[in-house]
Formats: C-alpha cells, sequence, structure tokens
C-alpha cells in the first residue's frame, strides 16, 4: 500500500473495534499504512474484560454530565413563568 493513500474502511472498522475491545483510543490515521501500523499496536495490547471497558464508559459518561451540570437553570435561579419569566438577583 502506497505511504499517499487514505486508510480504507475496513481498516477504520477494525481499529474501532480493537480500540473498544481493548479501552484504548487512538489517533485518527491519514495514511493507511499509519493505519497499519496502529492496528498492529493494537493487536499487540491485551483485551480489557467487558466489565472494565464497561465501567470506564460509565466513568465518562458521569464525568460528562457533572461538568454539563454547570449549565442547568435551577427554580431558585429565576422568578416568574413564562414569557415573564427573568432571573432572580442575588441578594
Amino acid at each position: 500500500m502506497a505511504a499517499g493513500n487514505r486508510p480504507t474502511r475496513e481498516q477504520m472498522r477494525l481499529l474501532r473495534r480493537l480500540a473498544a475491545e481493548r479501552g484504548q483510543t487512538f489517533a485518527y490515521p491519514s495514511t493507511g499504512r499509519e493505519a497499519s501500523r496502529e492496528i498492529r499496536r493494537l493487536l499487540k495490547t491485551k483485551r480489557s474484560h467487558r466489565s472494565d471497558v464497561a465501567a470506564d464508559r460509565a466513568a465518562v459518561d458521569r464525568e460528562a454530565r457533572e461538568a454539563l451540570d454547570g449549565a442547568i437553570v435551577r427554580p431558585e435561579e429565576i422568578q416568574g413563568y413564562g414569557s415573564s419569566a427573568s432571573w432572580r438577583r442575588a441578594s
């Protein structure tokens, strides 16, 4: 495979599957050669146990939700209803 070729769909599909099975991430390859190198790297690593992968995903989801909590409008921050609602003034 020439160095300038883009990764194939099959390579990208395999990369995503291997990364998910091993609980790892990968840099998106710009060439087929880079994709092959990343595939070989992932194949050398040990598969993660499903429960470990699930726990990692749950932790990432929890952290993402917690990060968004600061943007939630809470009832004690507003007054009024509908189009007449406004922000409460800090006392």
